[in-house]
């Protein structure tokens, strides 16, 4: 049966060094605050929220909810995000995303000043995930899956990597930050021929598919080390992911839980955005 990587003691060792550098802080005179932007009532965006919260009020971070209903329009969105850019007590925005508008996001996306950006929403934070120059942070949930590689040791350098997905906010940004530590990345997407050869081939496999129970023990072998980016909801009402939990543990060496893996480390990721935001201000 293989290791299984929980999130929790990934998240507890982010924040103890996190509660001592948000003490600096305030010793300093900044309280660091994130902003956090709900449009609408999405039971998951609230779920979240509170998570986020619960994990700030631990560290030491304070937040300010900004909650508008979801028919608002656009200008009031707007108005929301020119008063986070504005206020210097502000050091960080999480905007729920997406939002019922299309439009509308990405004109808040694109308003939003990069150095408050923690979650990756602005292009400038997305070219600087493939530049590795620029303002902004990489996606929270990106980077969650490299610290919990760290965390247990995971060495990245001259390693095979197979990403299966492809978007914006997890697939495109993690395979950047894995080549960037020496990883060998194949991407696959919904349009590759084998994917599961794609696989047999890694050394480690980061599934963001969305779709959930995709990857089977046909993807996988012994020695392998499998990151389960995936949440969804069971037909029994249960949270899954994108892996068949129960038929690849049994083979490969290592694999993340969902719940209580990747997505557990997020909101601290997310907590330490904002710390570096407000250390930043400093300067």
């Amino acid at each position: 049966m293989a290791t299984i990587l929980r999130g929790a003691p990934v998240a507890a060792a982010l924040s103890e060094t996190l509660m001592r550098r948000s003490m600096a802080l305030r010793e300093r005179g900044t309280a660091p605050v994130l902003a956090i932007v709900r449009v609408g009532e999405r039971p998951d965006d609230i779920s979240y929220e509170m998570g986020a919260i619960k994990r700030c009020d631990k560290i030491g971070i304070n937040v300010r909810r900004f909650c508008l209903p979801a028919g608002c329009a656009r200008q009031e969105l707007l108005a929301v995000i020119t008063e986070i850019n504005r206020d210097p007590g502000i050091h960080g925005c999480l905007m729920f995303r997406p939002l019922p508008n299309r439009e509308d996001e990405a004109a808040a996306c694109e308003l939003l000043a990069p150095e408050k950006d923690v979650d990756c929403m602005t292009a400038s934070s997305l070219g600087s995930v493939f530049t590795g120059h620029g303002a902004g942070y990489p996606p929270c949930t990106a980077q969650a899956c490299i610290e919990l590689l760290d965390h247990y040791g995971v060495g990245l350098r001259g390693k095979r990597v197979t990403v299966i997905g492809r978007s914006l906010v997890i697939g495109r940004p993690v395979s950047m930050m894995l080549q960037s530590r020496d990883a060998t990345v194949t991407m696959c997407h919904t349009k590759t021929a084998d994917t599961p050869a794609a696989c047999q081939n890694a050394e480690i496999i980061v599934v963001a598919a969305g779709k959930a129970g995709m990857l089977d023990e046909r993807f996988v072998h012994p020695g392998q080390v499998v990151v389960d980016v995936g949440i969804h909801v069971n037909s029994e009402g249960r949270l899954c992911g994108d892996v068949q939990f129960d038929r690849v543990a049994p083979i490969v060496e290592a694999i993340t839980p969902v719940p209580a893996g990747v997505g557990s480390v997020t909101t601290t990721v997310l907590a330490k955005h904002v710390i570096e935001a407000a250390e930043k201000t400093l300067c």
